[in-house]
């Protein structure tokens, strides 16, 4: 009798939530670009040092040609973060993508449908680093609130998909939690919180115990390499005031 061989996938390919900051490119200018996320990688080097970025063109007046998209990429990386994308937009940056042979990263579609030419904007800020993308409406969060008992360990990230996340315990240095809707952590906060993440500007963020790296709502965020001495171990409530992110003791 022969033996039956025996075959193994080579590998498993899943899709699941990941962490990509969003590079919103206002002008085009590389060394203004790689001058300012140079600021933001020695503000918080844990935060952005080696951080994967998708670059987001689609507040420019024109799409770059291929050469100065090159320059840009190439200042991200001379800035110590990895450009591994670009954020869907028209057709002619999805045939942008192909010729530079990234990725077109459809998670940012909603939030970077351009403008009409006449209704956007003129601008000559400069380009800010963004971990959660804000998208233009979204939805209330329409299911219960999800629940995780117990602690978020260090590179573990829980997402809450369209509703509130309540966390009891520690959320740990390097771990994540997102939600679409309010977080609530009664617990210690040492990681990352990410509240409203499709673009809730009204949710919010609630913690018993203070010591967060980064606290987000709806793409407007806030990062700590130290924590306020009046934060500290405090419990605090996190709001959005226009376009600042707001951090009170309760």
């Amino acid at each position: 009798m022969n033996a039956r061989a025996e075959t193994t996938d080579a590998c498993d390919l899943r899709f699941g939530q990941v962490g990509i900051a969003c590079v919103r490119v206002r002008r085009v200018d590389a060394a203004a670009l790689c001058e300012e996320l140079e600021r933001r990688v020695r503000t918080a080097p844990q935060m952005f040092a080696r951080a994967a970025v998708v670059l987001d063109l689609s507040h420019l007046s024109a799409l770059p040609d291929d050469g100065t998209v090159d320059a840009l990429l190439e200042a991200v990386r001379s800035a110590g973060m990895l450009p591994v994308g670009l954020a869907y937009g028209t057709s002619e940056t999805e045939a942008l993508a192909t010729r530079m042979g990234l990725p077109l990263i459809a998670k940012f579609r909603a939030a970077y449908e351009p403008a009409p030419a006449d209704a956007r904007p003129a601008t000559t800020t400069a380009p800010r680093a963004e971990p959660a993308p804000a998208v233009a409406a979204a939805p209330a969060p329409a299911h219960g609130a999800m629940h995780h008992e117990g602690s978020v360990r260090s590179g573990q990230q829980i997402y809450a998909r369209d509703r509130d996340l309540i966390v009891t315990g520690t959320i740990a240095n390097g771990a994540e939690v997102i939600a679409d809707g309010n977080i609530h952590v009664y617990g210690s906060l040492r990681g990352r919180a990410m509240a409203g993440a499709q673009g809730d500007a009204e949710a919010r963020i609630y913690v018993s115990d203070f010591r967060a790296e980064l606290v987000a709502i709806a793409g407007q965020y806030r990062v700590f390499e130290q924590i306020p001495d009046d934060l500290e171990g405090r419990p605090v409530q996190c709001r959005l005031d226009g376009e600042k992110l707001l951090i009170a003791k309760l």
